[in-house]
């Protein structure tokens, strides 16, 4: 009987060391399983993601410019740039086990699914910091069972590669805050206009709350609902033992300033050298339009926003009102480095983002200097005498031009190179490069960085080919600067997010004329400002040593000019070649460039044209062209490249007892006093 009792038991207990055996097996093959997954998502890289950042445009002085998102703000910060307070609050309402798993909460997934198969839908979330990551990053937002096992994997590598400080920083640089604020920086300065690294208790456990509903726990949208939510969080924290009650009490009650919605948008400062920016970044530097919009570049701009405003201000105030379709282009420049310091291409950039600074339109006699300056480094001084007076002059196989002089005003008489400019005689310049060529002229202004095409025909001495203000701003910049050539710069270096310099840009020179041939241009366009000169309307406006170019033509208003410190070119005119005003509308134009370059300069003290070695000064009597002596009525200083000043004294007004002329002292060029008497005569 015993015998017989014995069998079940011992099959009993075969059976269950074999259920043993087999169970412990199948765990270890399930661990082996386990084993291989984890090698294998290893072993596997994580899927390419772009993470889109804010692009910020700097000027010169480090004030941010604009900011490129298109709808995707984000700045992208280390987790120690963040404040400790905004971390716990995000563990402790997003993920309060999130230090402790590997990927997904056992607890919480098993929760979440039971609810999803009692309603058998996908209803309750359980992803942790490391599933939304994955998610935010690599997925789609469908509440899927596919996509939550993705999510799964994806968690896991991120876990396998990262260490938990890696991916919560990850996290809080790509969760949406809402009002087009992605990550935490970006978040911080939309709602309080201030860094990560320096929310408070308050504010960072209020801005904890918005993730889970963007729009509908946002403190502009509701505040109340978001005060709602910071108390549910600051229990959180307080649960946790991240805060005391004390602290978590008086978070709740400290007062939360906001910043206004107007103040997170940045000012509409300089917005066509934005525009140009944008250009020259995609097409000159070759970066794509997504990262520059989303790459979170720094790119470095030369623009000096005080300069900047006081040309919009000055633009603003001088532009008749009743007249909106009168335009205006404006850029300003250091001709010593070539930075760009202030760029208006209209009136009003939201009714028209057309560039007029960009824009080709004839110069007019602003392009004379071009013409000059191939004169005096191919035979002529400031002294070369021509008549003006009604010419036809015959070219290319008789065809004929003939030019005329503004109001069909002449001297009747020899003039001099100096009066030529001052007075901005037509005739005088086209017999000028009736003697150089036309050809040769236009490869002078090639060589001063005119890229434009230039016609050589007698008419390009008066500026019929059309350049822009940009063009022929860098030219007088190299008049300036003793004939050396520099090239406009607008970005001084740009950065990706990584902080890796992409583009440096460093002062180019080239020297584009000779140095004395080139200050004694200068010095005789500052005769434009005196009494006659077609500058003189202005000459009251100020109050430093100044030279520059009138120039015009029936639907064109030009005035460029420099001092040693800054060049600018003012255009005035019409889009659509309307005919302009010369008395009201083209006076505008000299207007707005005096006004500009003494206020851009106010705080400045008057600087002195350079005078290169190689030039001297000697006093000529304008009437004769000769040496001028102590009896000539009206003597003015000139200079001349060595050597070619004239050496025979004037005698025509010597008393009738006198054969020997008594010569003026000879002037002292490297006085300070002597130059600037060069300026400050009286009647200017």
């Amino acid at each position: 009987m015993e015998v017989v009792n014995e069998a079940p038991i011992i099959r009993y207990l075969r059976f269950l060391k074999t259920c043993i055996k087999y169970f412990f097996l199948g765990l270890l093959c399930l661990s082996f399983a386990v084993l291989l997954l984890l090698l294998y998502l290893r072993s596997q890289p994580l899927p390419e993601t772009f993470v889109k950042q804010t692009t910020t445009i700097y000027s010169a002085s480090g004030e941010v410019l604009d900011t490129m998102h298109r709808g995707i703000n984000r700045t992208v910060v280390p987790l120690s740039e963040m404040s400790p307070s905004l971390i716990d609050a995000t563990i402790a309402i997003e993920d309060r086990s999130f230090r402790d798993h590997y990927g997904f909460d056992l607890k919480r997934l098993a929760m979440a699914a039971y609810i999803d198969v009692i309603s058998m839908e996908m209803r309750q979330g359980a992803s942790t910091i490391t599933q939304q990551l994955a998610r935010n990053l690599y997925l789609t937002l469908d509440k899927t069972w596919e996509r939550k096992i993705k999510e799964a994997l994806l968690a896991i590598q991120l876990e396998l590669n990262y260490s938990k400080d890696e991916i919560l920083e990850m996290y809080l640089n790509q969760i949406y805050y809402g009002h087009s604020a992605y990550g935490a920086q970006a978040a911080a300065q939309t709602y309080f206009g201030k860094d990560a690294k320096d929310l408070t208790l308050a504010e960072s456990s209020l801005l904890a709350g918005i993730p889970k509903g963007p729009s509908y726990y946002s403190p502009f949208t509701d505040f109340e609902r978001a005060k709602s939510r910071q108390k549910l969080i600051l229990n959180a924290m307080e649960r946790d033992g991240l805060i005391t009650g004390k602290q978590a009490e008086e978070a709740y009650a400290e007062k939360i300033t906001l910043r206004e919605r107007s103040q997170a948008e940045v000012a509409e400062i300089a917005p066509y050298f934005r525009d140009y920016i944008a250009n020259l970044v995609q097409n000159k530097y070759g970066i794509d339009e997504e990262l520059f919009v989303h790459g979170g570049l720094k790119i470095y701009t030369t623009l000096d926003p005080v300069m900047q405003k006081k040309a919009e201000e000055v633009i603003a105030k001088s532009l008749p009102a009743d007249n909106p379709d009168l335009q205006v282009a404006l850029v300003a420049m250091d001709p010593k480095t070539g930075h760009i310091k202030a760029m208006v291409g209209g009136r009003d950039y939201k009714k028209s983002q057309y560039n007029r600074v960009l824009a080709k339109r004839q110069p007019g006699s602003a392009f004379k200097p071009i013409l000059y300056l191939a004169a005096l480094q191919n035979g002529f001084t400031p002294l070369t005498m021509m008549k003006s007076e009604p010419t036809v002059f015959t070219y290319d196989n008789n065809k004929q031009y003939i030019p005329r002089n503004f109001g069909n005003r002449y001297a009747h008489d020899m003039i001099n190179m100096r009066e030529a400019i001052k007075t901005s005689d037509n005739i005088y310049a086209v017999k000028t490069i009736e003697f150089l060529t036309p050809q040769k002229v236009a490869e002078q202004a090639q060589k001063l960085g005119i890229s434009s095409k230039i016609t050589p025909v007698p008419s390009l001495a008066l500026g019929t080919s059309p350049v822009s203000p940009l063009e022929l701003n860098a030219a007088y910049g190299a008049i300036v600067n003793n004939g050396e050539l520099v090239e406009p710069i607008a970005i001084t270096s740009i950065e990706d997010s990584q902080g890796n310099v992409l583009v440096e840009e460093q002062t180019v020179k080239t020297q584009a004329a000779d140095p004395v041939a080139s200050a004694l241009l200068v010095n005789m366009m500052q005769s434009i400002f005196e009494r006659s000169g077609t500058g003189h309307r202005v000459a009251n406006e100020l109050d430093r040593p100044v030279a520059g170019k009138t120039g015009s033509t029936d639907v064109d208003a030009w005035l460029s000019g420099f001092t040693p410190q800054l060049v600018t070119t003012v255009w005035v005119g019409y889009d659509k070649n309307r005919l302009v005003d010369d008395v009201t509308e083209g006076y505008l134009s000299k207007k707005i460039w005096a006004q500009f370059m003494e206020s851009a300069l106010q705080d400045e003290p008057p600087a002195l044209f350079e005078m290169p070695a190689g030039v001297v000064s000697v006093y000529i009597d304008p009437a004769s062209g000769k040496l001028a002596t102590e009896h000539c009525p009206n003597p003015e200083l000139f200079y001349f490249a060595s050597g070619t000043e004239p050496h025979e004294y004037c005698t025509d007004h010597l008393p009738e007892n006198e054969t020997v002329p008594t010569p003026l002292p000879a002037p002292d060029s490297s006085s300070f006093w002597q130059r600037m008497g060069s300026w400050w005569k009286p009647g200017n």
